[in-house]
């Protein structure tokens, strides 16, 4: 007797329901993850950090990736003084780090108020980011960034906006002077963690930066992409 042929569908939902866990993280090379495990997921991760900017993150890289295993996020409606970056690990459903990090000084004193795309602006950009290598320069060990959004962040490369150490990124900083240091548009973080932190993210892994900004927030393809997988900035 013939054997019945197995659809090749019902092959592969049975495969993705058996196949132990995230959500996300079974399906990562066969569609963007699905938005609300994940937004779901970075709030019970990160409890403290505000809803709304996980959800716009989630949302991001819904939008734009397939393959990502790490996600760092950048609130900058926070003051420099409070831990305002998070680095989950996708696949293994974890917090790695929650951390301070600094702004651009163009971008404002305690609090980030002003963002640009423009060389010698040193303001932070928001928006969604891609990693690339990481690399020994004047800063020590650090980790270029590709911007993503045309006309949001897609100069980062050439601007050298890249994730740093600095001894000005320290709770004894924020102590003497009542804010971080502030840095040329780069994001940077304690130099106690900037090794661990860069190997977590490096090669290919994305940077989400957040401010309430109405025209990024209405213009960003990311956020506005509706399932559809978005347009990068070609640089």
């Amino acid at each position: 007797m013939a054997t019945a042929r197995r659809k090749p569908w019902l092959t592969t939902l049975l495969f993705s329901v058996l196949l132990p866990g995230p959500a996300w993280g079974r399906a990562l090379d066969a569609s963007p993850f699905p938005r609300p495990q994940l937004e779901h997921s970075l709030q019970r991760l990160a409890p403290g950090a505000n809803r709304r900017v996980l959800a716009l993150a989630a949302g991001a890289l819904s939008c734009a990736a397939r393959d990502a295993r790490r996600l760092a996020v950048i609130d900058y409606s926070l003051p420099s003084t409070q831990p305002r970056l998070w680095v989950f690990d996708l696949v293994n459903d974890k917090l790695l780090f929650k951390e301070l990090v600094s702004h651009g000084r163009g971008s404002g004193d305690t609090r980030a108020k002003r963002f640009s795309n423009v060389p010698e602006s040193h303001q932070s950009s928001l928006g969604l980011f891609r990693t690339l290598g990481p690399y020994q320069g004047r800063n020590g060990y650090s980790l270029r960034l590709q911007g993503l959004e045309p006309g949001i962040n897609d100069r980062a490369y050439e601007r050298a906006i890249v994730i740093h150490g600095a001894d000005y990124v320290s709770e004894d900083f924020i102590a003497r002077t009542g804010r971080l240091g502030r840095s040329h548009g780069c994001p940077a973080v304690r130099r106690g963690v900037i090794r661990p932190l860069i190997d977590s993210i490096s090669n290919h892994q994305y940077l989400f930066i957040y401010y309430p900004d109405p025209q990024w927030l209405q213009r960003s393809a990311f956020l506005n992409c509706k399932g559809t997988t978005a347009p990068v900035a070609r640089n």
